[in-house]
């Protein structure tokens, strides 16, 4: 019975979310939008496939194509959609409908001009309604969350000089699946030492030594939705440098956290971490953004940045019920690094934070 409860509160919502596409499509002298990218026609029907497409009209009425190997679970999960079984899945709708427009970003020029060539062309659509969370989303990334602060506590615990950047990866990876993850949000990075100037460091047979600090940016997955997590930590006492250091980091990280809010800019989220780096002399070391939203991807409209002027900025400010991620970070070349990153979501009454585990420097 719960199953079946399960299954018809997500056929709701997956109804109310093209609902909201819909009502987007008024002006662009469109009758219906064929939305061919993978997550977009996930969010948007419940179907994780990888040939799926599905048609949105102007009434919020949908069709949904996909080839044999995904028909008959495309009829069990997509309650309320009409479901055809096509190989050529945008091909077979796009006559669907009067004036059809395309996912542009999504969509190859070999098949726009497929299609015809003369379709309207969008972009952005459905990430614009992606943006801000059902509640049901916010409690799955919450899930993500408790299962990489588990992971985080038990690896680390096993830290010590000898284990290698590689190893300690394996090991919250590993952890994560049997904590219920269905598998690493991203390539999970571990960087160590003079590692950790590199911001993507690949996680190397480089083993851990005394004095190092070391950097681990990791995440589970769960039921589609990412977590995103890092904290630095130290083996043996560190230098002074790097613990002031890894203060100043976490100084900016915690001014970045108390930024967001529904209202505040992107920009002024990012300045709000950014300016004490600045001021204390690191600014060009902290090359990035300070974050970006997440949720059916790691990396999400929208975009904590000072890279754009907020009047060219689609998504400049943010609202209520949108996940994203903190993460400032200063790199030293040839001595390392410190990052310190949750994620959390922007409510009314201030953000709820997602990722719990402790801020505070960990000697081991």
């Amino acid at each position: 019975m719960k199953m079946v409860n399960s299954m018809r509160v997500m056929t709701a919502i997956h109804a109310q979310r093209r609902e909201r596409l819909a009502a987007l499509l008024a002006g662009r002298e469109a009758d219906a939008l064929l939305v061919t990218g993978g997550v977009n026609v996930r969010y948007l029907t419940g179907l994780a496939s990888s040939n799926a497409a599905v048609l949105v009209r102007a009434d919020a009425t949908a069709t949904l194509a996909t080839d044999c190997r995904y028909a008959e679970t495309a009829r069990r999960v997509c309650a309320g959609i009409e479901v055809t079984e096509e190989r050529d899945v945008a091909g077979s709708l796009a006559s669907r409908a009067g004036r059809v427009a395309v996912e542009a970003h999504h969509m190859s020029a070999a098949d726009y001009f497929r299609l015809g060539g003369d379709l309207p062309r969008t972009s952005g659509l459905v990430e614009a309604v992606r943006r801000v969370k059902d509640e049901e989303e916010i409690a799955l990334i919450r899930a993500a969350c408790e299962i990489t602060d588990r992971a985080f506590a038990d690896v680390v615990a096993t830290l010590r000089p000898g284990v290698t950047e590689r190893e300690v990866a394996r090991g919250l990876e590993r952890r994560m699946i049997e904590l219920g993850a269905e598998k690493p949000a991203f390539d999970s990075i571990v960087a160590s030492g003079p590692n950790g100037s590199i911001p993507h460091h690949s996680p190397s047979g480089r083993p851990l030594e005394r004095g190092d600090l070391v950097t681990m940016d990791f995440g589970a997955l769960y039921e589609g939705y990412h977590a995103d997590m890092t904290r630095t930590v130290a083996i043996g006492e560190p230098a002074s440098w790097q613990r002031e250091l890894y203060d100043l980091v976490r100084a900016a990280q915690r001014a970045g956290r108390h930024a967001v809010r529904p209202g505040a800019s992107v920009h002024e989220v990012d300045a709000a971490a950014r300016d004490l780096i600045v001021e204390a002399g690191h600014g060009e070391a902290f090359g990035h953004g300070l974050g970006h939203g997440v949720g059916l991807e790691i990396h999400e409209v929208p975009f904590l940045s000072p890279a754009e002027p907020e009047s060219d900025h689609e998504h400049a400010r943010l609202e209520d019920r949108v996940p994203v991620t903190v993460e400032p970070g200063v790199y030293l070349p040839g001595r390392g690094g410190v990052r310190i990153e949750d994620t959390l979501v922007t409510r009314d009454g201030g953000p709820e934070l997602l990722t719990r585990t402790t801020k505070e420097l960990l000697v081991l």
